[in-house]
Order: structure tokens, then sequence, then C-alpha cells
């Protein structure tokens, strides 16, 4: 079954270097950041210093790992913290954290690179965030007998640990020396495969929300924009998501719109700015001191602004519910405001919880997206109801990264 996996992880590797040779610019990262880190890893000298690695995905599995991060370095000052992505959306944007002592791509798994990237890195701990599970490592950690956590993990009853063919991935669990969970199904689902070393601790993400909120953020151009007006932002926002801002615009409810895509593509943003009839800028076209009282529509075409700007908005449409799956909601909801989202939400637990709690919407089609955004601007009560449980979510729910910090160093 090794075999068979190991294979099918270099199947995968061969199809991403194809693709990136059709000119793929995500492929061509994917590829060009795995090239020599063993060379790049053999110098880090780890064998003086005391290593955690994190492992994550991609930047919202790092805003996870983040807080975690934050607290081991205050403990140990001196721990060497080496942090690896799987996609280039991650690493490009965070390769200089300034937290971090070393910040590479996870090597390909295979049993080769497992084995030769724990011998040139040798951590006493490794932390992977949420669902990032491969087998390779997870084997070679459970061989040199180190300390492996999970941490905001997610379990669901589709994944293949919990089908009749899951023997042999249900095995790789036994790596981790305790699983840090974010809902009640998962504890139950890891005890139903004799897992014990579980603990509901929550998504440390909720943590890392709150501490941008903290952060002190002024720009008058978004202040100006947002004077005297509703606001809806439509965060990290794909073609779906575009087209009902468009349609918003269209309509009779009195509100403004800021757009921050998913992915800054000039082409696209130029032919998405062009479809508003009212004034609508770039945001790299405005100055610094620029009054945008009078504007109508803002297309952020710059990354890392969009968890500062939601506290300038009433309510968020987040984006990916009608693709591979929405983005980060409780960067909106720290600040009190309400989300809506796509269907494809199944994923992620925050949004269970939202729309429970009253202050997430699912919405399917443009139609309902209007009612719902209908209700949150025009019935203050609706929005107030809203917004007091958006608030109330959060509060209930932080405090996941002082549970493990505390499990952690118990032991």
């Amino acid at each position: 079954m090794r075999a068979i996996y190991s294979f099918a992880i270099i199947l995968y590797s061969i199809a991403i270097k194809i693709t990136a040779a059709f000119g793929n610019q995500k492929a061509k990262l994917w590829v060009a950041g795995r090239k020599n880190w063993e060379k790049e890893l053999s110098s880090i000298n780890p064998e003086n210093k005391k290593v955690t690695w994190f492992h994550v995905a991609s930047l919202g599995e790092f805003e996870q790992a983040r807080p975690l991060i934050e607290a081991i370095k205050q403990k140990e000052p001196k721990s060497f913290i080496l942090l690896s992505f799987f996609s280039p959306s991650g690493f490009e944007i965070r390769k200089n954290y300034e937290l971090a002592d070393k910040v590479t791509y996870l090597p390909i798994d295979t049993p080769k690179n497992a084995k030769l990237f724990l011998k040139l890195t040798n951590p006493q701990r490794v932390i992977f965030v949420k669902y990032e599970f491969w087998f390779n490592f997870l084997n070679q950690i459970s061989e040199h007998k180190i300390e492996c956590y999970l941490v905001s993990g997610i379990f669901r009853k589709s994944q293949h640990f919990f089908k009749w063919y899951g023997h042999w991935f249900k095995k790789h669990l036994s790596a981790f020396t305790f699983f840090f969970v974010q809902n009640e199904t998962s504890v139950e689902l890891l005890k139903s495969l004799q897992f014990r070393n579980v603990h509901l601790t929550g998504d440390t993400r909720l943590d890392r929300v709150m501490s941008i909120t903290r952060e002190v953020f002024h720009d008058l151009r978004f202040t100006t924009f947002a004077t005297n007006s509703s606001v809806v932002i439509f965060g990290s926002s794909w073609e779906q998501e575009n087209e009902f801002a468009v349609a918003l615009s269209k309509t009779d409810v009195n509100c403004k719109i800021i757009i921050a895509p998913h992915e800054i593509n000039s082409t696209r943003i130029e032919t998405l700015k062009n479809r508003f009839s009212g004034s609508c800028k770039l945001l790299s076209k405005t100055k610094k001191d620029e009054n945008l009282s009078e504007l109508n529509v803002l297309i952020i075409d710059q990354i890392g602004l969009l968890s500062k700007l939601y506290r300038y908005a009433d309510c968020a449409f987040i984006g990916g519910g009608f693709g591979h799956g929405i983005h980060n909601t409780l960067e909106a909801v720290a600040y009190s405001k309400p989300v809506l989202f796509g269907p494809n939400y199944h994923k992620f637990q925050e949004a269970y919880d939202l729309i429970n709690e009253g202050a997430g919407y699912c919405v399917a089609n443009e139609i309902e997206f209007l009612e719902a955004i209908r209700q949150l601007i025009l019935d203050e009560e609706v929005y107030k109801n809203a917004s007091k449980n958006a608030a109330s979510y959060i509060l209930q729910n932080q405090g996941a990264t002082q549970k493990i910090i505390s499990l952690l160093y118990s032991n």
C-alpha cells in the first residue's frame, strides 16, 4: 500500500510539472520552490537548536498556526521555528514571516524525502494544522518517536480513515501524540477509531482574527468611503461573487461596495471595473489621503489589506462558496459583522456555527443573496441581532491557543 500511495504522489508531482511547463504560474512556483530543498535545509544546523516544525497547507492554515508560533516563541525565545507550506499561495505571501527561523516548501511525500527531511531538520516537536496528513512523513515521525500534534483538527465521516478500506490510512494517525480538534464530531469520530488522546480545544484562528482587530489601522480613503453609507465587502471573491456585486450595484439598495478579489489579475480586475455603471476605482489608482466619499465601488487590487478592511463594512460576502470552499469568514465576524457565503461550506465548522447562531447566511443564488442583503441593510433590527450574534460567537469561542499551549507544556 505504501508503494501505491508513493507512486500516486509521484504521479501528482509529474502532473504539476507538466502544468508548469504549459505556463501555469502557480504550478511554476510549486515546482521551482521545491528545487534544491536538501541543500537549502542542510544549512539550518538543527543539532544546536530545539526545532519545532509547523506544517500548513496554505495561507488559511498559516493563520491557524500563527497564534501558536507566537505563544511558543514567547515561552521559548531561543527555539527554532521551521515553517513549511504545501501551496505557493501561502508560501509566497508568508516566506518572510518574522517569527519563523526558516520557511520552506514541503518536499513531495515519498519515503526517501520524508526520511531525509527529518534527518536534516531534526525536529523535537512537529505540529500539523487542520487536515494535513502526509503518510510517509507520519510514518517517519512515528519511527523516530518525535512528538507530533494536530491542531485545529477537523474530521468528517467522508474521510478515508472511516471507510472500509481505511485501515492503512488510519494506522498512521498513531503518529500523533495528541489531537487538538475543533468540534465534538471530530472527538467522536476519533474515539470510534479507538483514539483517546483527543482534546476539544476549538479553532486557533479565532485568536488570530481577534488580534488583528486590536491592531491600529487608519486610512483616510476607507474612512471617507464608508462615511454616511452602508458598506458591503466582497472578501476573497471569485467570478460568481463578483457577479453578485454587479447585481447589487444595479438595485435600489443604498449601499457602497468594496471588492477584494481572491486573486489579483490585472486584466480581470479591469474588466470587472468596467462593469459598474457608477463611480468605481481601483485602490492602486487612489492617493493615500484622497477623499473617496463620492465613490460607489472600490476594488482592492493589493494584497494584505482585507483582514483590516472589514471594520469599515456593515456585512461581508465571503468568496469561495461556489468553488472549492469558502475562505476566511472569521476575519469579518471578529468585527461583529454578519457574513454571507455560497453553498460549499461543509468543510468549515465555523460556517455551520455561524448559521446556527444567526450570524451567517448561506445563499445559493443571486436572488437569495439580494434578499439577504436587503434584510441586513434595510431592517435595522435584523442587522442589530446578526451583529450581536457575531460578537457573541467570537467571545464564546476564542481561547484555543491558550488551551493547546497549556496542554503542550503540561506533558
